[in-house]
């Protein structure tokens, strides 16, 4: 089971960029669909953007043009590069094991996440 452990977070201006990291152990990395979750304060988690092992990418409607996933299999890592942050991208980004089946299902463990803060 992919474990994984995210990195990157911080306190950002509105317009700024950061980039997460989310290093996860297990056997089947390169061949598990590996995603960002976003938990804003009062909110659920909802994925924002995901990256299958073919690397076909999915964004959520409220990043798409602004965030890009990658992923390195030989590192187990995968990266969420932000830009044109705003305020609405507060929340915990937690990375995780997932798949598509009519919804996103989680299918790892969850991390402690990595919080990200954008001022206006």
């Amino acid at each position: 089971q992919v474990q994984p452990v995210e990195s990157g977070g911080g306190l950002v201006q509105a317009g700024g960029s950061l980039k997460l990291s989310c290093a996860a152990s297990g056997s089947r990395f390169s061949v598990t669909t590996m995603g960002w979750y976003r938990q804003a304060p009062g909110k659920q988690r909802e994925v924002v953007a995901a990256i299958s092992a073919g690397r076909i990418t999915y964004y959520a409607n409220s990043v798409k043009g602004r965030f890009t996933i990658s992923r390195d299999n030989d590192k187990n890592t995968i990266y969420l590069q932000m830009n044109r942050l705003n305020p609405e991208d507060t929340g915990v980004y937690y990375c995780n094991a997932l798949k598509y089946e009519d919804k996103w299902y989680t299918v790892g463990s969850w991390g402690q996440g990595t919080q990200v803060t954008v001022s206006s």
